[in-house]
């Protein structure tokens, strides 16, 4: 007998509809040859902090005496609930696991997690658990879940010793996570007042919202002048753009320099015409088809994914969270067989064997989203359900159309004397051919009807223009920038097939990327979920949760930045690819999070920033005499509630405020010289502060 453990319900039926017909048990199916049952996603998670060091509960729910915790042995415990109890329906599954793995007639237990990391030790830790003396072991490896590729995985399966360095991976991810998560989110929460979710991930991802907003909030434009013409040659406006620009002051040579090019003959000096073979969009990775989602019908990464995900379980579309657009070498015939039931739906599809659409070298675990044989019902599909589908079966039937895009491309050049070249680019798009079928970024661009030779009327003129802001971060470009926060951000919503893309693929397969394509949407959720970032339409903007995190963050000197995250990243790819074990993993990430558990009391105070905890009494108010304790943003006045005002900012001038400092200033009226103040115009200085009515000023006198 045969033990398949699915990673859900789900999973575990569509296994059965491929491998034959079943009786259904309590937390399980039968037949002869095998048994399905199934984990609900995790079971297990990791213990809280608590397990390792335990704290008295007279010290709180969160405390700093059990802080930091880096066990040496990470323990699973079955999931619990709200309540912090084991969980009854995950206990009772559990046990049902336990006992099948443990059945005398179970000869072999298939690890059926889903085809990724977080699937294969989802199961793998069920197993771990649950088997009390080794069995033989196999992994059932599913990129998509029609019984026919059930019934074709089933006679491939290897052993689950293969997959030992992607549940590595897995397992060191969890661990460092939990790291970051645990330590970092109670150390900030503690220091600050207030819940700071604290992970490798999410804060970069706030982080860079928060810079790209600070950035358009701070925008100050500068006028500029640029020079132009926009005048009709016969019947056509002819319009010519200069590459110089002037500032605001220097309008009359901008003007000057107009009448050098209007005192010159401008003429047509090349006129060049090329048919062009235009290529379709490549197959979708899950943030690529995110992209066009998101821009096209305003749908959120959440839903999409979710969206994406049902249409696989249901066996429409091929395992979703993928980082790659090609497909495998082994899978050309599974494709001809899905072109045979696109043809026999009428589109003009044909088999094209090239590198740019299957390439073993830009495929790290999974291959791009394509639909699989099973086409659905679409009267039995949501509009939402209908959107998503069609636009990943479009650009399959694109990519393999028999019918070429055919356009015409036109460069015209008029040279304005010998003061500059003007090259107007055009596209004519002939035969429409895949575009019909997808959605084509190429638009027809017409160009005036000239030809070599021609005299073309001009009256160029200053143009006052502005400098513009940067854009906010919309689904698309921060999908970008996350894939590769390196890289500089491009404008196209999808690179063509002929576009050179082995520098994201280097860097997806290195690990610099914040996250990856199973984790991102979820993270992101988190992050709004969390009232850090918003999203409206497809534009993400900082909320005020957002700022302070990531000012609370600054404050306490806590560095989460996208160096950090993606170096960690280049090191879990480095355990799933052997060259590095999981706790040599585990200790690089613990070495990133111990220093901020350190004593910085030896700093000198006019370099200190330790702001200290919230709540800490700093001394006594120079007003009315009561406790001036650590509150979210000051240095408060505990009496506030009387109508006392007194309060030091725990930054001024963009300079964090010492607890230390504070203390001083209340003792003996003024601290010491104070290092490291920005001024309104960006200037750095030093300062003494010193009390003045409800609150300090600036001295800059030396300290006596």
């Amino acid at each position: 007998m045969i033990l398949i453990i699915a990673e859900k319900p789900s999973l575990g039926r569509n296994i059965a509809a491929g491998l034959g017909s079943f009786q259904r048990r309590d937390g399980y199916l039968e037949n002869d040859a095998y048994l399905i049952t199934w984990a609900f996603g995790h079971l297990f998670s990791l213990a809280d902090i608590e397990y390792y060091n335990p704290c008295p509960e007279s010290e709180g729910r969160w405390s700093m005496k059990n802080l930091p915790c880096f066990p040496e042995e990470f323990r699973f415990e079955l999931r619990r609930n709200k309540e912090k109890q084991t969980d009854s329906g995950v206990l009772k599954q559990y046990k049902i696991i336990e006992q099948l793995c443990n059945r005398e007639d179970v000869q072999t237990i298939v690890n059926a997690g889903d085809a990724d990391r977080e699937g294969e030790i989802i199961v793998r830790t069920c197993i771990q658990h649950a088997l009390r003396s080794p069995k033989p072991l196999k992994r059932l490896w599913l990129p998509d879940q029609t019984p026919q590729t059930v019934r074709a995985a089933f006679a491939e399966m290897k052993d689950e010793i293969c997959y030992d360095t992607l549940a590595n991976e897995g397992y060191a991810r969890t661990y460092i996570d939990w790291l970051y998560g645990v330590n970092l989110t109670r150390y900030a929460t503690l220091r600050s007042g207030t819940l700071l979710r604290v992970g490798r991930v999410i804060v970069p991802i706030v982080q860079a919202i928060y810079d790209r907003d600070m950035a358009i909030k701070n925008f100050v434009p500068e006028k500029y002048y640029s020079i132009a013409s926009r005048e009709k040659t016969g019947d056509e406006v002819v319009e010519l753009q200069s590459k110089k620009k002037f500032s605001s002051q220097e309008y009359n040579k901008a003007l000057a320099e107009c009448e050098k090019y209007n005192a010159c003959d401008a003429t047509v000096t090349s006129v060049k015409k090329k048919k062009d073979t235009i290529s379709p969009g490549k197959l979708y990775s899950l943030s690529k088809l995110q992209n066009v989602l998101g821009k096209k019908y305003k749908m959120s990464m959440a839903e999409s994914l979710e969206i994406v995900q049902k249409l696989y379980e249901e066996g429409f579309l091929t395992y979703p969270r993928t980082n790659s657009e090609y497909l495998a070498s082994a899978e050309k015939g599974k494709i001809k067989t899905i072109l045979e039931q696109c043809a026999k739906l009428g589109y003009p599809v044909v088999f094209k064997d090239k590198k740019t659409i299957f390439d073993d070298s830009k495929i790290e675990s999974h291959s791009a989203i394509t639909p699989t044989y099973k086409i659905p019902d679409k009267a039995r599909l949501s509009e939402r359900e209908m959107q998503v589908y069609s636009t990943v079966f479009r650009r399959f039937v694109a990519v393999f159309c028999a019918e070429d895009c055919i356009a015409e491309r036109v460069e015209i050049t008029v040279s304005v004397g010998e003061l500059e070249d003007f090259v107007l680019k055009g596209l004519t798009i002939r035969e429409k051919g895949w575009t019909k079928y997808d959605d084509s970024t190429q638009k027809d661009k017409l160009l005036p009807a000239l030809q070599k030779g021609d005299h073309v009327n001009i009256r160029f003129a200053p143009v006052e223009k502005e400098t513009t802001p940067p854009k906010h971060y919309t689904i698309e470009t921060l999908n970008n920038y996350l894939k590769n926060p390196f890289r500089e951000e491009k404008a196209s919503i999808d690179d063509s097939m002929g576009a050179d893309d082995a520098e994201e693929y280097r860097a997806m397969l290195e690990g610099v990327e914040l996250g990856t394509e199973a984790t991102r949407t979820g993270i992101i959720d988190n992050a709004r979920n969390s009232g850090y970032i918003q999203l409206k339409k497809d534009v993400y903007t900082i909320l005020p949760g957002g700022i302070y995190l990531v000012e609370s963050l600054a404050r306490m000197n806590i560095v989460m930045d996208k160096f950090k995250t993606s170096e960690m990243g280049k090191a879990l790819k480095r355990v799933y690819r052997g060259e590095l074990n999981v706790r040599d993993s585990v200790e690089m990430a613990i070495s990133e999070i111990a220093p901020y558990f350190s004593d910085t009391s030896m700093l000198p105070i006019e370099e200190d920033t330790d702001i200290g905890f919230f709540g800490d009494v700093v001394g006594k108010c120079p007003l009315c005499g009561a406790d001036v304790k650590r509150y979210k943003i000051s240095y408060g006045c505990s009496g506030y509630k009387n109508g006392c005002k007194f309060h030091i900012g725990l930054q001024i001038c963009q300079r964090t405020i010492s607890i230390g400092n504070a203390r001083r200033l209340l003792e003996s009226g003024s601290t010491s010289k104070i290092k490291g103040f920005i001024s309104k115009n960006g200037k750095s200085f030093d300062a003494v502060l010193r009390l003045s009515g409800d609150g300090c000023v600036f001295d800059f006198s030396d300290p006596v």
